[in-house]
């Protein structure tokens, strides 16, 4: 009646195809959950210095550091669809040249079963806040927030941020010898 192919053909078919729902009722039943989490930032020892950019050219532009506190309980952001979180520091801010500026300025990647408490305590920034001109020289109005990408078993990668941000003002003069 039926060969043994055509019989192998149709259990793959239908396996296949189970195993496509499961997945598209797994991704369905976290794509309303509300992802954010409240989050508190300040930051101190705010240094700019003007210094030569020697990767395209040798022109000055404003590289600027700081230390920064942040707590964040992100446990309730982990269910049984979240594989692991990517949270991020961005600093975002508007210059004469650019419309709007983000500068991610530290990163963690935080996996299912580890510690999801964010508590930072005076950390430096992994990565340099540099700024592609002079537009941080007295600049007022930098705003810091924490994101987080959650990489899913199953679904879209959906970016959320925290319910908290930190406004940072930068020094109208650059600092002079070694502060870094």
């Amino acid at each position: 009646m039926h060969t043994f192919l055509s019989r192998v053909n149709a259990v793959s078919a239908f396996s296949l195809s189970t195993l496509a729902a499961l997945t598209f009722l797994c991704f369905a039943s976290t794509f309303l959950v509300n992802y954010t989490a409240p989050v508190t930032i300040n930051a101190a020892n705010v240094v700019l210095k003007n210094v030569p950019e020697y990767a395209v050219s040798r022109e000055k532009h404003d590289l600027g550091a700081l230390r920064f506190d942040t707590t964040a309980d992100l446990t309730p952001l982990f269910n049984w669809n979240t594989k692991q979180l990517f949270v991020y520091l961005t600093a975002e801010y508007e210059t004469p040249s650019n419309k709007i500026n983000q500068v991610v300025l530290w990163d963690k990647i935080i996996r299912r079963g580890d510690s999801s408490m964010v508590q930072l305590k005076n950390q430096h920034l992994e990565y340099y806040f540099w700024d592609d001109g002079n537009g941080l020289l007295g600049h007022r109005n930098v705003s810091l927030y924490l994101s987080w990408n959650i990489i899913p078993i199953a679904g879209t990668l959906p970016l959320w941020s925290g319910t908290g941000s930190y406004k940072l003002s930068f020094p109208s003069e650059y600092t002079q010898g070694r502060s870094f």
